[in-house]
């Protein structure tokens, strides 16, 4: 637990004092987006198949921290960082190594006890990682598409 508490503490210390490179609606839509697609994620992975989970099997309070605490401020601070003007070597590289940081925090929340592993693997985690965060430079990317376009109409 005590893993649990100093991620949610740590990652939204970050988060609060990183600077800003999006706007206010790009961290609020990315963020949004990425709960929601999280949460569509574990309703089949973890309660539909049992492949992984959180704290104990079923739905706890602990549960419900994590997805605010952690998701939101770990995919603004991704997005944040993102190399957007950098060549594709860049980006990729970026990419990978939040990956490579994504699964070694997998390990770590696993060991301590706040995440649990069934049929789902550490190498499965390391394959998909890669294209949740390019699924989340997509969605930014539309975001902004969609702000440019209202201003567009307005004026």
């Amino acid at each position: 637990m005590w893993f649990f508490v100093l991620s949610v503490v740590v990652l939204n210390i970050v988060f609060l004092f990183m600077p800003k490179k999006m706007t206010p609606i790009e961290i609020f839509s990315t963020c949004m987006f990425a709960m929601v697609f999280q949460q569509l994620a574990d309703l089949a992975l973890d309660l539909k198949l049992d492949w992984y989970g959180y704290f104990a099997k079923g739905v706890q309070w602990t549960y419900i921290i994590a997805i605010l605490g952690i998701y939101p401020a770990a995919n603004a601070i991704f997005l944040n960082y993102y190399q957007y003007m950098k060549n594709i070597s860049q980006k990729f590289w970026y990419i990978i190594g939040c990956s490579v940081f994504a699964v070694v925090y997998e390990w770590l929340a696993d060991v301590s006890g706040y995440f649990y592993h069934n049929q789902w693997k550490l190498w499965q985690s390391a394959v998909v990682y890669p294209f949740l965060y390019i699924i989340l430079v997509l969605v930014l990317k539309l975001v902004r598409k969609l702000i440019l376009r209202q201003f567009e109409c307005i004026s």
